[in-house]
């Protein structure tokens, strides 16, 4: 009878491709998007009595609106769509179709859209909130410069097979390059082959607040910990949680580890949170990222130029870009031309970012680090800020890019086995006992 019962309720929990269970824990329907919305009703009967809204009315209408915004789904019911994503897919076409009628609406349009993408960027940033709004634009701004390639410059006859084919494999190499850049940036996670036990102190370190899990506190104790002198021990312990210990995470970090605020996980050698591919630059994905933002920008001038000799033939290609008489006598050669304006302030944008990543590697130095030193006033700083070193993991400068390249092969250091373990216990026993 029991698991009859228990096969009738996963029946009646399975949810269609059409279903989903909204923010309250209740079983809803796509179809359902428009009925029941009772904090939209008291808000706008708030209005119409002119009665002042209540503080959380906003956000729960929001917090509404996003949940039911779903797209079926054939396993597992329907899936909630990312607000995020919507503004890119809709605003970039527009925004470069209206800049391509006359130049002046394109230089309005061409300097509002950086000055939009950087404040919204500032908006994001403060809050340390996730958001897909910048991948979603990097995303659809390479489909759609694509698209306009094949569709608007391929047609008039001036790119051949072979340019087609190298742009294609570029666009193919880009997005594999960032595929594998977005599976895991190095999170650092406790490593339970080394832990001999887990005691848990109800008096409260100096250094960690006594409000945190009910004034308990875990202490991991290792080996070679336990195996020491008590006080040797504590002094470790201590200095182990003042630096390394992150109590969101509850995992002492290994050197030049960091934690992020808006993945909330810490990351080996975390370099930055890069808003472009949502995700953090560390360890395992920054020989990937590096190389992402150079496949980038090699499909990218080479896309540049060729639209720029088809559209302006007659113009030589470094001053194509600044002045192309008669560009906007058709409207196709001024879409063109404005696309590949578009495409060249990108291009710009991430030049500059491969620039930093480069002067970073060749000396040792994390973006995060460089922030923190120059806060702290304990680096050399040139060219602007463009050059940090701080002096203290630099190896030269073939010795910092050698240790860039195969930092990703040191992820999974090779395990002690538990045999190792015991012999390491003897060994300090013994070692302890000639000391006595």
């Amino acid at each position: 009878m029991k698991k009859r019962a228990n096969k009738v309720k996963e029946e009646e929990e399975t949810l269609c491709c059409c279903e989903y269970v909204n923010r309250h824990g209740e079983r809803s329907n796509v179809a359902a998007c428009c009925c029941d919305c009772e904090d939209l009703d008291d808000a706008c009967d708030r209005f119409l009595k002119r009665e002042p809204q209540k503080p959380e009315s906003l956000s729960q209408v929001a917090a509404v609106v996003t949940d039911r915004i779903r797209v079926p789904w054939l396993w597992g019911g329907a899936r909630k769509v990312d607000l995020s994503i919507i503004p890119p897919l809709i605003l970039l076409p527009v925004l470069l179709h209206l800049a391509a009628f006359h130049f002046l609406l394109g230089i309005v349009v061409l300097t509002a859209l950086p000055g939009l993408v950087l404040w919204y960027y500032y908006f994001t940033h403060r809050k340390k909130g996730r958001t897909l709004f910048f991948l979603s634009l990097a995303l659809f701004s390479l489909a759609y410069m694509y698209y306009l390639f094949v569709t608007e410059v391929l047609p008039h006859g001036d790119i051949g097979l072979v340019q087609l084919s190298v742009v294609t494999v570029g666009v193919i190499l880009t997005l594999v390059a960032l595929v594998h850049t977005k599976r895991e940036p190095g999170i650092v996670l406790p490593k339970p082959e080394v832990v001999h036990s887990t005691v848990t102190y109800y008096s409260p370190l100096a250094d960690r607040d006594p409000d945190l899990h009910g004034g308990g506190q875990d202490v991991t104790m290792t080996v070679p910990n336990r195996a020491g002198s008590a006080e040797q021990s504590g002094v470790e312990l201590k200095e182990s949680s003042r630096r390394n210990w992150c109590p969101v995470c509850r995992v002492v970090r290994p050197p030049r580890a960091g934690h992020c605020r808006i993945c909330g996980v810490c990351v080996l050698r975390l370099d930055h949170h890069c808003v472009w591919i949502n995700s953090c630059v560390g360890q395992a994905n920054h020989r990937s990222f590096l190389l992402t933002l150079v496949l980038f920008l090699l499909t990218s001038l080479y896309g540049i130029s060729l639209v720029l000799q088809s559209v302006c033939p007659r113009q030589h290609l470094l001053t194509a870009l600044l002045y192309c008489p008669g560009v906007y006598n058709q409207y196709s050669t001024a879409l063109c031309f404005t696309c590949a304006w578009y495409s060249s302030i990108v291009t710009g944008g991430l030049l500059h970012l491969l620039v930093v990543q480069i002067i970073n590697i060749s000396y040792n130095v994390t973006e995060r680090e460089a922030r923190v030193a120059l806060r702290d006033k304990t680096a050399r700083s040139a060219y602007w800020g463009l050059v940090v070193d701080t002096g203290v993991y630099s190896r030269g400068i073939c010795g910092n890019w050698a240790e860039f390249m195969t930092m990703g092969d040191k992820l999974n250091p090779p395990s002690r086995a538990p045999t190792d373990l015991v012999a390491l216990v003897g060994a300090n026993k013994q070692e302890k006992c000639k000391h006595e």
